[in-house]
C-alpha cells in the first residue's frame, strides 16, 4: 500500500499481454499489482508476472476463499485482496506470510477487523458505499484504521480519496484501460501511470 498512490486493478485473461502490461505499468512508476480473479487465466496471469516482469509486486484481487487464497499463493501472489471479509479467510491469512486486505463498506466491518487485528482495509465500493466523504466522516472516529478505497476510482476523482488523512492509496483500472490493452498501447499505459504515480497523498 505505501509502494505507489495507486494500486492498479486489472481484469485480463491473456497472459502474454498481462506480461507486458505488468512492465508498462512498473515503468510509469506503479510496481504494486492487483490482478483480480475472475477470468479464467488470472492465476496463470499472476505466475507470469511473479516469474518475469522485473520490480512487480504482483498480487490476487477478488479472493473468496481459502482455496482461491491457495492458488494465489502458489502463483506468486505477494498479496490478497478481498471485496469483503469472512472468518474463514480471515483464519486462513493467518496461516500463511501473505498479507491480506480485506474489504469493508461501514464502520461496523472496520471495527470487526480492528478486533481481529486488521487496521488496513478496503474500502469497497467506494463510490457507491458513500465516496470520499464518507471516509473523511470514519477518519476522527476511527483514527486507527487506514483504508485502500476502491470502485469507482478514476483520474478525476482519485485525489478527493488520496487528500484524506486515513487513506494510504487508491485501487483502481483507469491506468489500464481495456482499448489501449486490446491495442497494445504500452508506453499510453506507462504514460497514464507516471501521471498516476505522481498523485500526491
Amino acid at each position: 500500500m505505501n509502494l505507489a498512490p495507486v494500486i492498479p486493478v486489472l481484469v485480463i485473461d491473456d497472459v502474454e499481454a498481462s506480461v507486458l502490461l505488468a512492465r508498462a505499468l512498473v515503468a510509469g512508476g506503479l510496481p504494486a499489482i492487483e490482478v483480480t480473479l475472475r477470468t479464467t487465466s488470472a492465476i496463470d496471469c499472476i505466475a507470469a508476472i511473479s516469474a518475469d516482469v522485473e520490480g512487480a509486486v504482483v498480487g490476487a484481487g477478488t479472493v473468496l476463499n481459502p482455496a482461491q487464497m491457495e492458488l494465489a499463493i502458489n502463483a506468486g501472489s505477494k498479496f490478497l485482496v478481498s471485496p469483503g471479509a469472512t472468518q474463514e479467510l480471515i483464519d486462513a491469512s493467518r496461516r500463511t506470510n501473505v498479507p491480506l486486505l480485506p474489504g469493508v463498506a461501514t464502520a461496523s466491518e472496520a471495527m470487526g477487523l480492528a478486533e481481529e487485528g486488521i487496521t488496513a482495509v478496503k474500502f469497497f465500493p467506494a463510490n457507491q458505499a458513500g465516496g470520499a466523504g464518507y471516509l473523511k466522516a470514519l477518519s476522527s472516529p476511527l483514527p486507527h484504521i487506514t483504508f485502500c478505497p476502491t470502485g469507482g476510482i478514476n483520474a478525476q476523482n482519485a485525489s478527493d480519496y488520496l487528500s484524506l488523512p486515513n487513506v494510504v492509496c487508491v485501487g483502481g483500472s483507469w491506468v489500464a484501460p481495456k482499448d489501449l490493452i486490446e491495442k497494445g498501447d504500452w508506453a499510453g499505459i506507462t504514460q497514464l501511470a507516471k501521471a498516476a504515480s505522481q498523485l500526491e497523498r
